[in-house]
């Protein structure tokens, strides 16, 4: 068969003579078939020129807007923690990254649409405790995996609860409090914001720890059921400090303590929960940023060196300093390990409480 010389067009073709110039001289082995060292030859020069895209792609993104789904609605915690994050990094790289707030079934709605995004980067999740590892203790069918759908790019920030109680409780520590509960079985409740919710699953965890029987009582968000609260509806509440501490620092709600592994720089005269009798409750929420499984490594890289970058500029440090959350930017494993021990984790506490729902 003649060889094709050097002006013709090079292609790779089975069950003909093929040539490429960096498989040396081709190899006819029968009708359909070429050789194996000459295939792989090949394949890996096909896997070359993949990963290179994925690398011309990465140096070039983002080349568009990118969307940032919140799974939670407008005006939360999440907004104040990511929209100054996310206006730093539109600024840095020259591309709008908005936030798109898709609220519903506790999170599910939103980390659902991120789940079954395209993984080019061009659509991130704000995750959160509650909307991964949480939701998926509790709701065995839930449509997306909180590890296998996704990929980690960074934990950006952390926060804890605080223990709130409403004022005509004559309590001021959690021994207080628990002797009270014990003294009225089953008639103290908790206030949650929904049913499967971060908060909800503290006051599980406290009343497992401290051998309570509460009622609970869920809320569609986090303001109704602060307002209950408030109202006196309701007895105690695990919140954040961000939604929590206007109302402590006008004390129509006080807090007895903090859920988190040391004192809050907020409120440094509150005690841990671990300081009160009870180490084991430690409950809040971490905020991290996430994309679909399966992005290209080289633009989770890139994201993560830019939401570092952006998070620890002055304007936004401060921003986050003052709302209260601690700030954490590990690397993506080190983050998808803490969403695996947090499943378990929490998977545990729903198994205790027996709370798993269809």
């Amino acid at each position: 068969m003649k060889q094709k010389n050097n002006n013709e067009k090079q292609t790779l073709s089975v069950g003909t003579q093929t040539h490429c110039p960096s498989l040396g001289q081709p190899q006819w082995l029968g009708k359909g078939f070429i050789s194996l060292p000459k295939l792989g030859s090949v394949c890996s020069t096909v896997f070359c020129l993949f990963v290179m895209s994925f690398q011309v792609a990465a140096q070039n993104y983002p080349a568009k807007t990118v969307r940032v789904v919140n799974p939670f609605a407008a005006g939360g915690g999440l907004d104040a923690i990511f929209r100054p994050v996310m206006a730093k990094l539109s600024d840095n790289l020259g591309q709008t990254f908005v936030i798109d707030n898709r609220a519903g079934a506790n999170g599910q709605i939103g980390t659902d649409l991120v789940a079954k995004a395209a993984p080019d980067g061009y659509t991130l999740l704000t995750g959160t405790t509650g909307a991964l590892p949480m939701n998926a203790a509790m709701f065995p069918k839930l449509p997306y995996h909180p590890i296998r759908d996704f990929t980690t790019i960074t934990n950006v920030v952390e926060t804890a609860f605080l223990l709130l109680v409403h004022p005509s409780l004559k309590v001021a520590r959690v021994e207080d409090l628990v002797k009270l509960a014990k003294a009225r079985p089953e008639q103290m409740s908790f206030a949650s914001f929904g049913q499967g919710s971060s908060a909800h699953l503290a006051g599980e965890l406290f009343a497992i720890s401290a051998k309570l029987e509460l009622i609970h009582v869920p809320y569609k968000g986090s303001s109704a059921a602060t307002t209950d609260l408030i109202a006196g509806q309701t007895q105690l509440m695990f919140d954040s400090l961000q939604s929590s501490m206007p109302h402590v620092r006008s004390q129509r709600l006080r807090a007895i303590a903090y859920a988190g592994a040391r004192r809050t720089r907020v409120a440094p005269e509150l005690p841990t929960m671990a300081e009160s009798g009870y180490p084991e409750v430690v409950a809040g929420s971490w905020y991290g940023i996430l994309g679909p499984a399966n992005m290209p490594l080289a633009i989770v890289n890139k994201l993560h060196t830019e939401i570092v970058k952006a998070t620890n500029a002055h304007e936004v440090k401060e921003r986050l300093d003052n709302v209260g959350v601690d700030i954490i930017l590990n690397p993506p494993q080190e983050f998808a390990n803490t969403l695996k021990t947090d499943l378990d984790r929490w998977t545990k506490v729903v198994k205790q409480a027996h709370l798993q729902m269809e």
